[in-house]
C-alpha cells in the first residue's frame, strides 16, 4: 500500500494540495480493503438515489436542502474516523471531497486523501456522468437503494 500512498502524495504535490494526496478510484478501493476509511461527503439524497460504496461512512459536507456547509462536519467525522486512521473522501466529482480533505487536515487528521474523479466522474459531451471517470465507471463496488 505504500506505493499507492506514495503515488497519491506525488500527485498531491504536483497539484499543490495541503493534504496527504490524491487517489484514483481503484487506488482508493485498494486502500479501503487495507483498512483506510472511505467517507462519502455527498448529501443523503445523492446516496439514496445515485448510489453509494458499501462499507463507506456518510458525512455530508454540505447539508440538504440548501447546500450550506455542514457545521457539524468535523464533529461527525471525528465520531466516525480516528485521527490516526487514513481517511479518503469521495463526492460526485472530486470538488467537495477536496474541501473535506483540506478541512480534515486542518483539524488534525494526518492522512487525508481526496478521491479524484469522484463517484460519478465528469460530464461527457452529452452532459451525462458515469461515462468519463469515477468510481462507478471504474467498475468498483457500489449499491443503489
Amino acid at each position: 500500500m505504500d506505493d499507492i500512498k506514495k503515488a497519491a502524495n506525488e500527485r498531491g504535490k504536483k497539484l499543490g494540495l495541503s493534504y496527504a494526496g490524491a487517489l484514483l478510484p481503484a487506488e482508493a478501493h485498494k486502500l479501503m480493503q487495507a483498512g483506510a476509511k472511505l467517507v462519502d461527503v455527498r448529501t443523503k439524497p445523492e446516496l439514496l438515489y445515485v448510489g453509494k460504496v458499501p462499507s463507506s461512512v456518510a458525512v455530508e459536507w454540505q447539508t440538504y436542502p440548501g447546500n450550506r456547509e455542514n457545521p457539524e462536519f468535523i464533529a461527525e467525522l471525528a465520531a466516525a474516523v480516528p485521527k490516526d486512521q487514513p481517511v479518503m473522501f469521495l463526492c460526485r466529482s472530486g470538488a467537495r471531497s477536496h474541501a473535506a480533505a483540506e478541512a480534515a487536515t486542518r483539524a488534525g487528521w494526518r492522512e487525508a486523501y481526496n478521491i479524484l474523479e469522484g463517484f460519478e466522474g465528469d460530464k461527457d459531451a452529452n452532459q451525462h456522468r458515469s461515462t468519463v471517470g469515477g468510481w462507478r465507471k471504474a467498475g468498483l463496488p457500489w449499491v443503489q437503494s
